[in-house]
This record gives structure tokens, C-alpha cells and sequence, in this order.
């Protein structure tokens, strides 16, 4: 087979369980009916680099698992007797929007039974440290309205919070623990947050030269990025300087580029076909900054509206309009109460 079609399958393979049991098992030709939407001069780049960062940024059930598993017996957050500190934990379910937290804590439970035995559901003891967990954290919205109402109303006047979650931003997790702290503050209560997490990924803005999401050195001369660029935003797009070594997940800079043109190519030509579009949708994902949040990160669950749109967006069975744009990883139903991430919703 040729390259092209080495990485299609590589690809197709590395996103197999993405939705598993609501869509068909994505395949070859569904990758390449997504690619071929993009630049035909860089399709062939543009996929090598893709193969590259998806193997490191598409978290698996199984590697989630295998991250709650680890905490379970990790001397630094259960000591030296997890049994009893997982027996006396109380475990928070006080997600306000969405059912990641559900899944995570049916994921715990099952790796709580198997290397202790214990029942999460029995679980829970005054005096017991709190277990906040989520699948991934991108801009801390949702942990903090969540963590807010529990701790002005619910939260003893003491207490240790663990949020735990496979990968949080570190711009995300600034802003949540600067907001907690305040409200702590607030209520005048004694509570420490500390957070867990298998993957982070720096996305500050003060740190955008060695970011680890799609952060553009330039804004590609094509008419509908032209267009975007050309909007007035309270937070304008300030570019990357590029890097002279590979910063993960990217395979090099060169590689980087490709995509962040690309993605803010097509990003740009799925917003300007959308009437009177809000202005948190931005072509490499929602936000309310630059040209987008620009993560990477899929889960097997979902694909969060924080990924570049040409990701997820569109309509497979659209021939026009705004959601004419066949998406590699569809989104759970736009309404979806199971499709919302830790993100700006639609």
C-alpha cells in the first residue's frame, strides 16, 4: 500500500472505539472522505502529522482506566492503606451539566472493586477527603460552576478536594483554582483542592511558544481566513513564534504547521458558512479568545467543541448549508445532554 493509505488505516485503527455502539467503527474510507476536504497539496502532510498526534491525544476507555487504576493504590494521594482511605472518601456527583462524571465514577468503581474490593456506592466517611471527578478539564468552567455551588452550600467548613480527571489544560486549571480560591475565601471555610491528572497540556496565553495545542505562527492568506481575521474581537489573535525543536504532541514544527494552517483553513470556511455564527465559535474551536481554544484531545466518549471545528462539525447526510462538512469524529446529537464537555457549549 502506499503512505497515504498506511496512515488512513492507522488512523481508521487509533479512533476505532470512538462512540463505540452509536456510530460505525470509523474506517479507511471515512478518514479519507474527511481528508479530502482539506488542501490537495497537503492532504499527504497533513495526515502524517494527524496519525502523529492523535495516537497521543485520543484517550481510550481502557487508558483512562488504566489511570484511575493507578490512583487507586498511588501512596502520594491513598497513603500507605488505600483501603481505608478509599473506604472513608466521599465521592462528589454533583455534575450540573452532562454524564461525563457518571462514567468516570462507573469507571472508579469498577477499579475500586477490583484492587480493593470495595464498594464505591458504601463508600464515604465525616472527616473523609472529597473525590471530584470528570474526564478531561479544558477551559474549567464546569469544575468550577460545580465545585462553587457544592462549596458555598454543601462543603463542611473543612475539608480536602481531589479533582481528578485523564487530562486537564493548564490555562484551564489556573483560571478554576484562582476562581475556587476566592470562593473559598468567600465562605470562609477551610478547603484545599489539589488535582490529578494522566496528561496536561499548557495552553496559557503567556506561554504560547511552547503551547501544546494549536496556536498558528501566522494567518494563512486565504479569503475566508482573511475574512475572520478581519472581525473585531475583544481578545484578537496574537500569533506563535515558531519553535526550533518539536514540542508535544507534535512531531516537529514543520509538522505543527501544517496543521494549525490547515484546520484554520477549513475552520474558517465551516464558520463563514454559517449565518450569523456566535462569536465563541472560532475555527480552531470554541472560545473566547484568538482563533480558537485549538486542543487536540478526543476521548472515546466524545469529541468536545474545544477541538478545531473541521474535527467534528457537520452533517454526514448534509449536501448544503452550514453543516456541509463530512466530520471524522461526529459529535453526540447538538442538544445532547451527553454531549457537553467541559466547554463552551453551541
Amino acid at each position: 500500500m502506499s503512505e497515504r493509505d498506511d496512515l488512513l488505516v492507522s488512523v481508521a485503527n487509533e479512533i476505532k472505539t470512538y462512540r463505540n455502539g452509536d456510530l460505525l467503527e470509523p474506517s479507511p474510507s471515512h478518514v479519507d472522505r474527511w481528508l479530502q476536504q482539506f488542501t490537495p497539496a497537503q492532504q499527504l502532510p497533513f495526515l502524517r502529522e494527524f496519525d502523529h498526534v492523535i495516537k497521543q491525544t485520543f484517550f481510550t476507555q481502557k487508558n483512562v482506566k488504566d489511570f484511575l487504576r493507578a490512583l487507586v493504590k498511588n501512596t502520594q494521594l491513598a497513603g500507605e492503606n488505600p483501603t481505608a482511605y478509599w473506604s472513608s472518601a466521599n465521592f462528589l456527583n454533583i455534575q450540573q451539566n452532562g454524564q461525563s462524571q457518571k462514567e468516570m465514577l462507573k469507571l472508579f468503581s469498577k477499579c475500586l472493586e477490583d484492587e480493593c474490593g470495595l464498594d464505591l456506592a458504601r463508600s464515604g466517611r465525616a472527616g473523609g477527603d472529597f473525590i471530584y471527578l470528570d474526564d478531561v478539564m479544558f477551559s474549567g468552567n464546569r469544575v468550577g460552576n460545580d465545585l462553587e455551588q457544592w462549596i458555598a452550600n454543601k462543603a463542611p467548613n473543612e475539608a480536602s478536594v481531589h479533582v481528578i480527571v485523564a487530562a486537564l489544560h493548564s490555562g484551564g486549571s489556573y483560571l478554576v483554582n484562582k476562581r475556587l480560591k476566592s470562593v473559598v475565601e468567600q465562605s470562609g471555610k477551610k478547603i484545599a483542592v489539589k488535582y490529578w491528572r494522566a496528561l496536561e497540556i499548557e495552553n496559557r496565553k503567556w506561554y504560547k511558544n511552547s503551547s501544546g495545542v494549536l496556536w498558528p505562527t501566522a494567518a494563512p492568506n486565504v479569503a475566508e481566513v482573511q475574512a475572520y481575521m478581519a472581525v473585531s474581537s475583544k481578545f484578537p489573535f496574537e500569533p506563535r513564534q515558531p519553535s526550533a525543536a518539536a514540542i508535544q504532541p507534535f512531531s516537529s514544527e514543520a509538522g505543527r504547521q501544517v496543521l494549525e494552517s490547515e484546520f484554520l483553513i477549513a475552520g474558517a470556511k465551516i464558520r463563514a458558512m454559517s449565518e450569523n455564527p456566535k462569536a465563541s465559535m472560532r475555527p480552531l474551536g470554541f472560545s473566547p479568545f484568538g482563533v480558537g481554544f485549538g486542543s487536540l484531545i478526543v476521548t472515546y466518549r466524545n469529541c468536545p467543541n474545544n477541538c478545531p471545528l473541521a474535527m467534528w462539525w457537520g452533517d454526514p447526510q448534509a449536501t448544503s448549508g452550514a453543516l456541509h462538512w463530512y466530520p471524522l469524529l461526529q459529535r453526540e446529537g447538538y442538544s445532547s445532554a451527553r454531549n457537553v464537555f467541559d466547554d463552551l457549549t453551541l
